[in-house]
Formats: structure tokens, C-alpha cells, sequence
């Protein structure tokens, strides 16, 4: 089976087909034989990155079949391009000297793609997700307070915030590697994984553009963005006929009505749309930081203050809708977002951050350590799960996120405050105090770049 058209004629050897290469039964009822691939290389590259294809072939065909279906592949990018180390790096694997005497690395960081990809890189170094690790070392009670343990953080917050990827001679630790969290900081001291949405060895530029990629990580009760747009209007009209939208157009190119009929994530927070230029870096048209416990603008959130004016965002992300939309839509809707937002802050989180200070000032609970007991956990999963879901599904236009799983959930959650509070000053007795099971978790903020 010939590879597509711009691999190579030199025999590397076979592959198994990625496409109807299950062992099935003959009609017999014998096993049938699976399909094979090879790949050809005609193209002059050196004998070394040849020997990369050839070894990778047999030992981990499905990574080779994927770069031979990529643009990598295709422009004459080899494994060597990406994965060759310099001396001084700390992750040479000792393992691959032993096999090729080739130095290289297993990690591919931004610092590396940058070689090809300057701007995105510079674009995506400055944004909120290359600080993801950093930012949730700055606020989250989970880690500063040591109330989970590793495996708990290896498994969970690692997998979307990344790790701290500790190499020496040659041995990458594995308690922080494997991780592809997009703000995971790399040995060579840059932050990120760009294989966090492209994923390895295709880097696909259609799947970064799907919702799916970005559902990876924002999703569940605290953050559901990708069952918030699969509710909306925007998500209905995907999943209904996404599989015939050009999601390979190249980059600059890929244009509404013409490439794809509604928005998908990176649409709007990061494509070209019209005279919107495109951008790696998520932190831009946004005018609300809605994730925040209170809602603030992006240049007032503390951990990693924007540098942007959030009136220019704005219109920025005006400018993608109206690529749609009429001026009178577009403005409606961000009218009553805005709405939305100061009905949260005034009504509910304002009210119940109250509640809770004045319990903290009569020494009904504890200051020493937060989500220790009950109330301060129903205060946080308050702003923390329905608080967010209230905004989120009003910004993204999903009815049942906005009222059922947001305001109708605060309401509740509210009512369960005061009367969890008013307990407390009846009795004037403080609240129980409970030992958080899996709580011994390193409270020592890791040394970040």
C-alpha cells in the first residue's frame, strides 16, 4: 500500500495498517491476514534520521505511521528536527545511547518548536496556559495546603497543569513524566506542550481546531466549557456537520461560512477571523476573568495580571461573532453576559463571601487551613462549580448551564450556607474541624522558571 503522495521510496520496512487492520475471520474461519504499510523515502535526508524511521518502524509503528501522515513528513521533517539534543542538555536518554549513538531527547518543548514556529511559540509563552502550573501553585488550597497527595496530583491536576519534568544524567524522574499538561515546564526551562493540543506525531492542525482538544482538559463540574458548547447552538450545528468542514485550511485562511458554518473553542479565542488576527495566546478578547471567585477584568487577576484593555478584547471577540452575526445580535448578547456577571457578583458571591468572613472574624471556623471543614467546602464548590457554570453558560449561550446547573444550583447552594451559619451562631460553637483524607501532599512550591 503506497504512502501518500511526498513521503519516501527508500524501504523502511512494514507497517501495521492504522485504517481496517483488525485480524479478522475468513470466510473459512480462518484468521485473515492484517493489511500492511510501508513507507518509501526518496527524499535526501540523512542516514541517521533514516535509521530513526526504519528502528521507530518496528518498535513503535503507530507513532512512524502518524508522522508519515503529517506536514512534518511532508516538508522533510524528520524525528532528528525535533528530538536531537545539544551536549548540555539534561535529558539526553542514556537508554536510546546505548541502542544510536545519536544524543537525543524525548521531550519536544517549546523551546524546540520554536525553531520553526517562532511567533506561536512567543504567543503561547505569554499566555495563561503556559502559567498554568504556576497560576494554580498560587491559588489553589488543593496544593498550597497540602490536601492531596502525589498520586492524586500526578494523575489529576499534572494531566491538564503539568509538572516540573526533573532529568538528570540522563534519567527523566517518572513521578513527573509522562506529561503532556499545557503548562508543564520543560528541562530546558520553557513552559508548555505543544503536543498538549497538536498531539504526537501527526500535530494536526484540523484536531487543535476541534472542540474535542480543548475538552480535554475543560470539562466536569468545575469548568464544563466543552458540555457548555455542546449544548449551544454552536455545538448542535457542529456535531450535525462538522465531518464535512475543511478543518485542514491552512493557517490565516480558515474562514467562516466558507471553511466551517459555526465557531468551534479555537475559533474564537484563537483563529483569524476576518481582520481579528489569529493568536496562540488564549488570554486575549477576553474581557472577564469568569473563572475567578468574584468576577474581575484580566488585568486585575493577581496571579498573572493581563496586559491587555479589556475594552479592545472585547470588541476583538465582537469582531468574531459579527463574522456571522448582525451588530444588534452581537451586541445583545454581551449585554446581557455582562448582566449575568454583575447579577453574580452582587447577588450571590458578594452575600456568601460575607457570610463566611464574619464567621472567620467571631472565630466560628478555623483559619488555619480552607476546605477543612464542611461549609467551607460548600462556600467553595458555590463560586468554584456552580458559580463559574452561572457565567460560563451565559457567555457561551448554553441555557440549561446558565439557570439549571448555575443560578438555580446558587440559589440552593446559598440557602445551605446560611443555614449551616446560622447553626454556628446559635450555638456558638465552632465548626467540626475534619482530617482531609489523602492530605499529605508537599506543600513546597516547585522552583518554576
Amino acid at each position: 500500500m503506497e504512502s501518500s503522495p511526498g513521503c519516501f521510496s527508500y524501504l523502511v520496512g512494514p507497517l501495521l495498517a492504522v485504517v481496517c487492520c483488525g485480524v479478522a475471520g475468513a470466510q473459512d474461519g480462518s484468521l485473515a491476514v492484517p493489511g500492511l504499510k510501508t513507507i518509501r523515502i526518496e527524499r535526501n535526508i540523512s542516514p541517521t534520521a533514516k535509521g530513526c524511521i526504519e528502528c521507530h518502524s518496528t518498535t513503535s509503528p503507530g507513532m512512524v505511521a502518524d508522522w508519515a501522515d503529517s506536514r512534518h513528513a511532508h516538508s522533510n521533517i524528520t524525528c532528528l528536527d525535533c528530538h536531537a539534543a545539544g551536549p548540555a542538555d539534561s535529558d539526553i536518554s542514556k537508554k536510546h545511547l546505548a541502542w544510536e549513538k545519536t544524543p537525543i531527547s524525548p521531550i519536544v518543548s517549546p523551546k524546540d518548536c520554536s525553531r520553526c514556529h517562532p511567533t506561536e511559540a512567543a504567543e503561547f509563552d505569554k499566555s495563561k496556559h503556559a502559567r498554568t502550573l504556576e497560576i494554580l501553585w498560587q491559588i489553589d488550597p488543593w496544593l498550597k495546603q497540602g490536601l492531596n497527595n502525589a498520586i492524586e496530583r500526578a494523575t489529576g491536576c499534572d494531566h491538564c497543569h503539568g509538572s516540573v519534568v526533573k532529568a538528570v544524567n540522563g534519567q527523566i524522574d517518572p513521578a513527573t513524566w509522562p506529561n503532556v499538561g499545557i503548562g508543564r515546564v520543560n528541562p530546558d526551562g520553557s513552559r508548555g506542550s505543544c503536543s498538549s493540543c497538536h498531539t504526537r506525531h501527526k500535530f494536526s492542525l484540523a484536531e487543535a481546531r476541534k472542540p474535542e482538544a480543548c475538552g480535554q482538559c475543560h470539562l466536569g463540574p468545575d469548568h464544563p466549557q466543552i458540555e457548555i458548547y455542546n449544548e449551544s447552538k454552536h455545538g448542535a450545528i457542529y456535531h450535525a456537520e462538522g465531518h464535512s468542514w475543511n478543518w485542514g485550511a491552512a493557517p490565516g485562511t480558515w474562514s467562516p461560512g466558507v471553511d466551517y458554518r459555526a465557531p468551534t473553542c479555537s475559533t474564537c479565542h484563537m483563529s483569524q477571523v476576518g481582520s481579528v488576527k489569529g493568536s496562540h495566546d488564549v488570554t486575549e478578547r477576553l474581557a472577564w476573568e469568569t473563572q475567578a471567585p468574584l468576577t474581575i477584568r484580566p488585568s486585575e487577576f493577581k496571579p498573572l495580571p493581563a496586559k491587555t484593555d479589556w475594552k479592545e478584547e472585547r470588541e476583538k471577540m465582537k469582531g468574531v461573532c459579527r463574522a456571522c452575526h448582525s451588530p444588534a445580535w452581537t451586541n445583545g448578547h454581551f449585554d446581557r453576559f455582562d448582566k449575568a456577571v454583575e447579577h453574580y457578583n452582587e447577588t450571590y458571591y458578594k452575600p456568601a463571601k460575607k457570610i463566611m468572613d464574619d464567621l472567620y472574624e467571631k472565630n466560628l471556623l478555623s483559619k488555619d487551613k480552607f476546605l477543612d471543614e464542611k461549609l467551607e467546602v460548600e462556600f467553595y464548590e458555590f463560586w468554584h462549580h456552580e458559580g463559574r457554570r452561572a457565567r460560563f453558560g451565559a457567555a457561551m449561550m448554553a441555557p440549561d448551564y446558565a439557570w439549571w446547573h448555575g443560578f438555580y444550583e446558587l440559589k440552593k447552594r446559598f440557602m445551605e450556607i446560611e443555614s449551616q451559619a446560622e447553626e454556628l451562631l446559635r450555638t456558638g460553637k465552632p465548626a467540626t474541624v475534619h482530617k482531609v483524607r489523602g492530605a499529605d501532599g508537599d506543600t513546597t512550591p516547585p522552583k518554576l522558571p
